[in-house]
């Protein structure tokens, strides 16, 4: 079973995703992860990635698909929240290809909805460790000491694409690039949308009867 988490820059995909990944034994595939990871590994693709990151930009779709062809093709068995893929038309036809090939395919899209405002208000307090990759928001849980990460104490910080001018470029990217992508699987019978705004736990338990219908 593979479920896509859909929607833009800090609607709470990443959130939800390890929540579900708890209570629902699926594997979470976050490309933000992966994307990062071979940054702090300074692979190829990783110095490629950031190279767009840094500027507010989409990672080319061949970088991408790369990173998620790997990690699916070696786990054909596993099922899957995808999180932050596909962005781009070109990824999802790719996403298609590669899930036939193995034998399986998409069981839902869920777009997690939240107003432009709100997400830029929700990723400018997001803080991020520099070690070990944990996340804080300044408003919901920061850091118990200023700029220290409670999981390691390594210093914690805004990443560049945090700012509020780079999520205002993401947003539009995401308006002009992904968000088209909704009707390519609206025609498939498979998206439900789902208002992101407000509890947590309240939306996770809204996801979860989602799932339930499909799973």
């Amino acid at each position: 079973m593979i479920i896509i988490l859909f929607g833009a820059p800090g609607v709470g995909k990443g959130t939800q995703a390890k929540l579900l990944q708890e209570r629902k034994s699926f594997r979470h595939l976050s490309t933000g992860d992966l994307l990062r990871s071979a940054i702090k590994n300074n692979t190829d693709l990783g110095r490629l990635a950031k190279s767009f990151m840094d500027k507010g930009e989409l990672v080319t779709d061949d970088v991408v698909i790369g990173l998620v062809r790997e990690v699916i093709s070696h786990s054909p068995n596993e099922s899957f929240i995808l999180d932050g893929f596909p962005r781009t038309h070109a990824q999802a036809v790719a996403l298609d290809v590669m899930l036939a090939e193995i034998g399986t395919g998409i069981s839902n899209v869920i777009n997690l909805m939240v107003p432009d405002e709100e997400i830029i208000h929700r990723l400018s307090q997001r803080r991020v460790c520099v070690t070990c990759g944990a996340t804080y928001n300044l408003l919901a849980n920061a850091p118990k000491k200023e700029g220290i990460c409670d999981a390691c104490g390594s210093e914690v910080v805004q990443r560049d694409d945090d700012s509020v001018e780079t999520i205002r470029k993401r947003l539009a990217l995401y308006l002009d690039k992904t968000a088209p992508l909704l009707n390519y699987y609206r025609i498939t019978g498979k998206l439900a949308e789902l208002d992101a705004v407000g509890d947590i736990e309240a939306i996770n338990s809204e996801l979860v009867q989602l799932l339930v219908k499909v799973g």
